[in-house]
């Protein structure tokens, strides 16, 4: 199958672009619901954070820690840097007797203005602990401690990345053909999306075993601590708040994006073909409001799909819309 037609931009009476993809949903039976090619592979990138810390507390090491909910939710964050994301995870690191040099996840300035304001005025660079990804990572360390490995962690042979790739080959249903090195320099296992939206539908029907425990709390960590996955202005807090935390969501780059519905069984895992966050964005929006778990009246629907597109002076001068044969 070809990708699908997922989101338009139109700009007068003319198309002026169009974002292909693919997305699935799924529950614990299979598929349910596809646009375009559910089995095309693609690299999860930060959706699959969940993923990779299903590891942290299936071993224990979460509870040995003491980890709370907010910090289950960091280590599955894409975060702003902000300053309430930076001293959570700089309070982890001391609670564990390390510093920001542990990390390895590289260094970027903030997506957060406030705190990219600061550095920026102050002449501050910014360190590891402002990477978005700082709090997956004082997970790989807090793993880390409890298996016992070297201060390598990220490299696919060491212990705490042979944890995470057999969680995301069991959860997925799939072996991995192979993977790619991701941003904050982890490795990032490809799998299809059929695969991906079925992990996330084990997360949204997780049972009583010791793996389901550890599915349902990292789940309901995010619904309750959205501003901690990624933070404000940002989709997915957005949309988490919005449906009130019946539903966790999560980003990945690349145009990827997923969603565990627990009320309802279902996990979804959507990419945009040419990477777009915008149509990724769109896309999941048009999902929810299919699957009627978001409010059409909901000012988040218009931020990411159905509002108008104005120029600096604030004229109308398009807007986005779902491609007909798509949902939303």
């Amino acid at each position: 199958m070809r990708a699908a037609e997922m989101i338009e931009l139109w700009r007068g009476d003319r198309r002026e672009s169009l974002h292909l993809g693919h997305a699935v949903i799924c529950d614990s039976a299979g598929v349910v619901e596809a646009w375009g090619s559910p089995g095309e592979v693609i690299f999860p990138r930060s959706s699959c954070k969940m993923i990779q810390a299903l590891p942290l507390v299936e071993s224990g090491a979460a509870d040995a820690a003491g980890l709370s909910d907010r910090q289950l939710a960091l280590a599955c964050a894409s975060h702003n840097g902000a300053h309430i994301h930076v001293e959570a995870v700089d309070r982890w690191l001391t609670a564990l007797d390390l510093q920001e040099t542990d990390l390895r996840c590289g260094c970027h300035m903030p997506k957060d203005t406030e705190e990219n304001r600061r550095l920026t005025c102050s002449d501050q660079k910014p360190d590891q602990r402002h990477n978005n990804c700082s709090g997956k990572h004082a997970g790989f360390l807090t793993l880390n401690r409890h298996l016992g490995g070297g201060p390598e962690y990220v490299e696919p042979d060491h212990p705490v990345q042979k944890a995470a790739k057999a969680a995301f080959e069991e959860v997925t249903g799939e072996d991995s053909p192979g993977y790619g090195i991701d941003g904050c320099s982890a490795p990032n296992h490809a799998c299809s999306l059929t695969g991906l939206a079925s992990a996330m539908a084990a997360f949204a029907s997780s049972g009583g075993d010791r793996r389901g425990q550890a599915m349902r709390r990292l789940t309901d960590a995010m619904r309750a601590h959205p501003e901690m996955v990624a933070g404000e202005g940002r989709a997915c807090t957005s949309l988490m708040r919005a449906m009130r935390g019946k539903v966790a969501v999560k980003t990945g780059a690349e145009g990827v994006f997923v969603a565990i519905l627990p009320e309802q069984g279902l996990g979804i895992a959507l990419k945009a073909q040419d990477g777009a966050s915008r149509a990724s964005e769109a896309a999941i929006v048009a999902l929810l409001l299919h699957l009627q778990v978001l409010d059409r009246d909901d000012p988040v629907v218009s931020t990411y799909l159905t509002g108008p597109i104005r120029n600096w002076r604030g004229i109308v001068t398009g807007e986005m819309r779902t491609a007909p044969g798509f949902p939303g």
